[in-house]
């Protein structure tokens, strides 16, 4: 193991799995996404309150206040939104409750230069390139050589630097994607910790995999 300041690089060239600990503990903020199930209360108006899913795209068909995108939201921010939609319509002092019924617990954080960052489930057998598919890609000017994955391996941060364009070419198999890891699509984050290796702008044709120092 390589100690280069800001991260002790590993010697394994694969990112390990997660233990069942680091997926089950977190205590992030929930905030609406898509398939999660919610309940909207409007208080006095039962004809408006319904239990309703979050559609693929994250969005909601709610009595007057229509179609609402709910995606990135948390229960109270979503609220404040429907009562604004609300009152837009002609409804008096709306006052609205917005609760989890049921939620998908595994999901994966999609950052950076993709074209719809956000949290997403984790569904099936998810992949690298699945879960930059699922935020619709790629933005026009990422640099998809520097794709940085974070997750939790035993109580201890680490991250896997990844070169997109090896993965289709074969150098490498596709990473599995778990519960909980962050993906970050981009420059920033490769080059904070990684700018040594980065130096080369050759393809990378095998994944950098490092522990993160807490100091």
């Amino acid at each position: 193991m390589v100690n280069t300041g800001r991260v002790a690089l590993a010697t394994p060239d694969t990112l390990p799995p997660p233990s069942k600990t680091d997926v089950t503990t977190g205590g992030r903020p929930h905030y609406v996404g898509p398939f999660d199930r919610i309940s909207v209360d409007v208080l006095g108006l039962p004809e408006l309150s319904r239990d309703v899913r979050v559609d693929a795209a994250g969005h909601v068909e709610l009595p007057i206040a229509g179609s609402v995108d709910v995606t990135g939201q948390s229960p109270e921010e979503l609220a404040q939104i429907i009562e604004a939609r609300l009152r837009g319509s002609y409804v008096r002092n709306p006052q609205v409750t917005v609760s989890v019924l049921e939620t998908v617990s595994q999901s994966v954080t999609v950052d950076g230069e993709v074209k719809m960052p956000g949290i997403y489930p984790v569904l099936g057998q998810m992949t690298l390139m699945r879960a930059v598919a699922t935020a619709q890609g790629t933005s026009e000017y990422a640099k998809t050589s520097h794709v940085v994955v974070f997750r939790t391996v035993n109580g201890r941060q680490m991250a896997a630097l990844y070169d997109l364009r090896a993965i289709r070419l074969g150098a490498y198999e596709d990473p599995k994607i778990y519960t909980n890891d962050v993906v970050v699509v981009g420059e920033s984050d490769a080059r904070r910790l990684f700018p040594q290796i980065l130096q080369a702008a050759g393809l990378l044709v095998t994944p950098v995999i490092a522990y993160l120092n807490n100091h």
